[in-house]
């Protein structure tokens, strides 16, 4: 079965193919030469995959999935959440991102927070949500070299690591991403 992921991302590319059964064949946009930015202009996570799966199905007529992920900082009331890549600004840098957050609760005892990724799939023309969440919580300073956005700061409940101290297997067994795409899966192995 082919889909195409609906991503510009090399990172997440990564973690995906890792995880989708070899009798799926995951097409990326950069394999189609797709160099559109899709305007991510939804007010959720769930808007944001959906307008993204929208834009391929409409321009590839083929079957797709997209995802949007957010840190959600419970302090903030949920911030950066979809607004997590941009946090601070256009350029999606990173590395400002996380040094506006840490900033942000600098004074904060509570730190808690947790990832979360939405993907929404168009198969047959049908549209399907899936999520996943991993709790956690920021840390004060940045931990590890792996990974990328805000795995530095975010260390998962029970794990003692920062997502960025983690290999990519350790933590494709517990991201957020990782259970949302494993969701499909046995959404997609039950439609074989």
């Amino acid at each position: 079965m082919e889909l195409i992921f609906g991503t510009q991302n090399d990172n997440k590319v990564e973690e995906i193919i890792k995880l989708i059964p070899p009798n799926f064949l995951v097409k990326s946009l950069s394999e189609l030469n797709f160099e559109t930015e899709i305007d991510e202009s939804g007010a959720t996570l769930e808007e944001n995959a959906l307008i993204k799966a929208r834009v391929i199905f409409n321009t590839f007529k083929k079957d797709c999935f997209a995802d949007d992920s957010g840190l959600e900082v419970n302090v903030l009331f949920g911030k950066p959440g979809v607004y997590s890549a941009r946090y601070a600004g256009n350029q999606k840098n990173s590395q400002d991102n996380m040094d506006k957050l840490l900033y942000e609760l600098r004074n904060e005892e509570d730190r808690k927070a947790q990832f979360r990724t939405v993907i929404a799939l168009i198969l047959n023309g049908s549209e399907y949500l899936f999520e996943g969440v991993v709790k956690g919580e920021i840390i004060y300073t940045q931990r590890g070299e792996k990974g990328f956005g805000y795995d530095p700061i975010f260390a998962p409940e029970k794990h003692g690591l920062t997502f960025a101290q983690m290999s990519l297997s350790q933590k494709n067994k517990i991201s957020h991403r990782s259970k949302a795409f494993q969701k499909l899966v046995q959404f997609l192995k039950s439609k074989i």
